[in-house]
């Protein structure tokens, strides 16, 4: 029983120290770094920063999951295409869809992977601004060569970074959402279904219940984050748009 114990003690020491040393303290301290020396002293704009920084460091995989999205917009319009030509024969249609999937060599993870990396880091914010941006925290958990930042200014253009229940940031994410969500549907799938509209909907709102019931930094990183997509996915277009077909 003995042994046991302090097994689970072990992994727990592990899970703590990987938690805090690796991924809270350095996430913490480029925070206050950028914070102090590229923002003046503007707690918001090191959060946007910080955001684009962790965006570059994924961009690999950014472009990775864009290359998939274009092709997935083909490979949608060939499986329309399949549902007509084998209505008929359930099994065979099948098998040609995992063909198409297969030949055009579509990748989901890597988009699964940047936006688990992204969840990380917005839990890690939260960690970040709730504990550890005043007080002792502030003092115990800051590197020797990161300069100590005293009071910390949370107000960003008039709004309370650690505000909750703020309507306008987490509208404009939702707004931003529905139309992200709006111009997918209408480069893959011209007619809307109940189904589709049902997430077209309650995916945008559920989002702007969520970030109300959070502090208005979630909803600037997470807005952020979605430009940074919308910037990089413009760009990245007429790389990877196949040319039209006769």
């Amino acid at each position: 029983m003995y042994i046991v114990f302090q097994k689970n003690d072990d992994s727990i020491a592990m899970l703590e120290f990987i938690w805090y040393d690796i991924l809270y303290r350095p996430v913490f301290n480029a925070l206050i770094y950028i914070y102090n020396n590229w923002t003046d002293a503007n707690l918001g704009w090191a959060v946007v920063y910080l955001t684009v920084l962790l965006r570059l460091m994924l961009l690999p995989l950014t472009i990775f999951a864009e290359r998939n999205k274009f092709k997935n917009e083909e490979l949608v319009q060939e499986i329309k295409q399949l549902d007509k030509d084998f209505s008929q024969d359930h099994v065979l249609k099948k098998e040609e869809i995992r063909k198409r999937v297969k030949a055009r060599k579509v990748r989901p993870w890597t988009k699964v992977v940047s936006l688990g990396i992204q969840l990380l880091v917005l839990v890690l914010l939260y960690q970040v601004f709730w504990h550890g941006i005043t007080g002792e925290k502030l003092l115990s958990n800051i590197y020797y060569w990161v300069d100590f930042p005293g009071s910390i200014n949370i107000v960003f253009y008039g709004f309370d970074l650690g505000a909750k229940h703020d309507i306008l940031w987490a509208g404009i994410v939702a707004i931003l959402l529905l139309l992200e969500i709006y111009m997918d549907y209408k480069r893959t799938n011209p007619i809307l279904r109940k189904a589709d509209l049902f997430y077209f909907i309650l995916f945008p709102v559920a989002t702007f219940f969520l970030l109300w019931i959070l502090p208005m930094v979630k909803s600037l990183f997470i807005l952020t984050s979605m430009l940074f997509s919308i910037i990089i996915h413009q760009i990245l277009r007429p790389f990877f748009k196949s040319p039209e077909k006769k």
